[in-house]
């Protein structure tokens, strides 16, 4: 069944129980309404620069404690029965406790993610917990320190969203929140055809049509002479059923064009509605005078 277009939501007002599953490329959530999400996970070489400064620190810590009792038993506090067992504690502690407390404390976040742009969070899109921050630690003991990173490199590259062994098993993900800028084209319409705005019946085009035309107007700039002749022509066939008169321009200017009047033309019905509900508010608002409000 084809998927229904609608608006992208936000995360953060989805429940857990509202997502179904992470898209076959791994680059979209889509919920139980069919609702895809435009989600955006970081790439495994982000992942990677993220995870060498997070475990440099970590085991900068490690070696300090390490150091610590190594002093104290060189003393005498120590025996080294206890201090044995201290070097081991240590090593949990600095490479299972403290990753889990700082993910959960942060909500997602850690030194090399704030350096790389990214963040753990729920396949939701939700703040992680201590549960889903402790299991990754868990199993990040085998995929990242004792595999040295090979393992979580393997499954990450296995799968579209980058999502290593620890993230599969604790139903997280990490989401890129360094984007880009958005560089969006205002198109305006073409040089002479001012005249052909004014009467110019431009019927609704179909959902899939007007995506394309859209696309095209945004990214034709960036299109080799030969792609942007080739997709313009296949475009304009397709909307030319829906315009009358067509105007006597090529195939890149017609798009620009039937883009440029069905956005001029409803925003200019958008305007009108606000226009009304804002004149008929009082009455949709209002009360009877002396009539007790309920």
């Amino acid at each position: 069944m084809p998927r229904r277009e609608s608006p992208r939501a936000s995360p953060a007002v989805l429940r857990a129980d509202q997502v179904e599953a992470f898209s076959a490329g791994g680059d979209e959530l889509v919920t139980g309404e069919a609702v895809a999400l435009d989600l955006r996970p970081t790439s495994i070489v982000l992942r990677g620069a993220g995870v060498v400064i997070d475990y440099l620190v970590y085991a900068a810590g490690v070696v300090a404690l390490i150091i610590l009792v190594g002093l104290l038993n060189d003393a005498g506090a120590l025996d080294d029965a206890l201090a044995q067992a201290l070097v081991i504690g240590s090593v949990a502690f600095g490479l299972i406790v403290v990753p889990a407390i700082v993910e959960t404390a942060t909500h997602g976040r850690s030194l090399g993610r704030l350096a790389v742009g990214a963040r753990i969070v729920r396949i939701d899109g939700g703040a992680i917990g201590f549960r889903h921050a402790l299991t990754r630690s868990l199993v990040g003991l085998l995929e990242i320190v004792l595999t040295t990173g090979g393992l979580a490199v393997v499954v990450g590259l296995l799968n579209g969203s980058s999502r290593r062994l620890g993230d599969l098993m604790a139903g997280t993900y990490s989401r890129n929140e360094r984007l880009a800028r958005d560089t969006r084209v205002v198109a305006v319409l073409p040089p002479g055809l001012e005249g052909w705005a004014g009467v110019a019946d431009v019927a609704r085009l179909p959902d899939g049509t007007a995506r394309r035309v859209a696309a095209f107007v945004q990214q034709e700039a960036r299109l080799t002479p030969a792609s942007r002749r080739r997709v313009a022509e296949q475009l304009a066939d397709e909307v030319r059923p829906f315009v009358s008169p067509l105007p006597d321009v090529d195939a890149p200017l017609l798009l620009t064009a039937v883009a440029v009047l069905r956005r001029d033309r409803e925003s200019t019905a958008l305007a009108r509605e606000a226009a009304t509900l804002a004149r008929l508010q009082p009455a949709l608002t209002g009360t009877v005078p002396g009539f007790p409000r309920r």
